[in-house]
């Protein structure tokens, strides 16, 4: 017998899988190919399709596209069809599609399901119907869709008052949006539910300061962080250097700017960075000292630089041995870092390796004709004095 036309929408509704997060997909049986199911008997079998594909699958695997979610959901359809004001089974299909991370369609479920059972929910109802607007939201946010994010996390908050995440999702776009008052309060709030948490506490102090920045460098910064913490290093530092071309006052976006700068190896874009930095009234000695490794990455390159640098500290600490070989290590990198071969010609020296130390030395001199300490110390190397 041909199956009917709502089984066909089922079916390619079903098989669309997550990302076909439309219209809420309805179910009956044929009436001549198999029995017809009781709301009851459809929502057992849901129920034991449930327990079965968590057995089944990994945890936190949980996809419609998978075959016995897909036919739990399809018998909690069933189950709602044939008794759709029944609670019990309203909850358990929007259950379904919560752990299935089937946003859209959970979300309509629990609409249903409050509907419904308006007097009869749950913390743990309220609790999921809360992460399905959380989950939206954030879907919202990563498609630069601020208002809808916004209120996705402000339905978040009316389910679950203390839930950090949409707390702080909520902050975080109030921020971005400019609602720096509102920003303020909310991460406050965040605070409360978890105190020791820096990224809160970084924010808060953001949400303090950027009226002086303005909401473009704002909003750039943020997104910045935020693929940051994704790990896209590139494009997190495109946001930073955004935000301090917006705000050239904003030195946290000057400084992690040049911080992911010296970490990707681009020494003009450090360069610019703590030149930025280093210009501002609250410039710091670190944001100093940060510039001179820029400075000197562009003429010799930043590995050797920063080889050099690990090597100095080395040498002060009195690990004279290791300093030796980071020394030598910045010279392999850049062989014409004249600075690197003077202070592999002293760590030689020191050690009485008068012949290394003029090899190292006779460098440094014939590199920096005017390094007169070099000079000096080659002659003393080569009479081995």
């Amino acid at each position: 017998m041909t199956p009917t036309r709502t089984t066909l929408i089922l079916t390619a509704l079903l098989l669309g899988g997550a990302q076909a997060q439309t219209a809420t997909p309805t179910a009956t049986q044929s009436s001549t190919s198999q029995p017809t199911q009781t709301a009851a008997q459809a929502a057992a079998e849901a129920s034991d399709l449930v327990a079965k594909a968590r057995a089944t699958y990994p945890r936190g695997s949980a996809s419609i596209d998978q075959d016995l979610w897909k036919r739990a959901a399809a018998a909690a359809e069933r189950a709602v069809a044939a008794a759709p004001n029944n609670p019990d089974y309203l909850r358990l299909r929007a259950q379904i599609y919560t752990e299935v991370g089937f946003w859209r369609q959970a979300e309509l479920g629990w609409e249903a399901y409050f509907r419904a059972a308006p007097n009869g929910a749950g913390a743990a109802e309220t609790a999921s119907a809360a992460t399905v607007q959380y989950n939206l939201g954030y879907s919202a946010y990563t498609r630069n869709q601020p208002s809808q994010a916004a209120a996705f996390f402000a339905n978040c908050l009316k389910l679950d008052p203390a839930s950090v995440p949409c707390t702080t999702w909520a902050a975080r776009t109030a921020l971005e949006a400019g609602n720096y008052a509102q920003a303020q309060t909310l991460y406050d709030r965040a605070l409360v539910l978890q105190p020791a948490d820096k990224t809160l506490n970084y924010f808060r102090a953001l949400a303090q300061s950027a009226g002086r920045y303005g909401p473009a460098a704002t909003r750039a910064f943020s997104r910045a962080y935020g693929e940051l913490d994704a790990g896209r290093k590139a494009q997190a530092l495109a946001g930073f250097q955004q935000a301090a071309a917006a705000a050239p006052n904003f030195a946290e976006a000057w400084r992690e700017s040049g911080k992911l700068a010296l970490e990707l190896g681009d020494a003009q874009a450090a360069l610019a960075a703590y030149t930025g930095a280093a210009a501002l009234p609250n410039a710091t000695a670190a944001d100093r000292y940060n510039l001179s490794v820029a400075q000197e990455g562009v003429s010799v390159g930043l590995k050797a630089v920063q080889a050099f640098r690990a090597a100095y500290a080395r040498y002060t600490a009195g690990d004279k041995t290791a300093a030796e070989a980071g020394f030598l290590g910045a010279t392999t990198l850049s062989p014409r870092y004249a600075k690197a071969w003077a202070w592999l010609g002293r760590t030689r020296y020191e050690a009485r390796n008068f012949v290394g130390a003029a090899e190292a030395y006779a460098q440094a001199v014939q590199l920096d004709p005017n390094d007169k300490s070099s000079a000096y110390f080659l002659r003393l190397a080569q009479q081995g004095k």
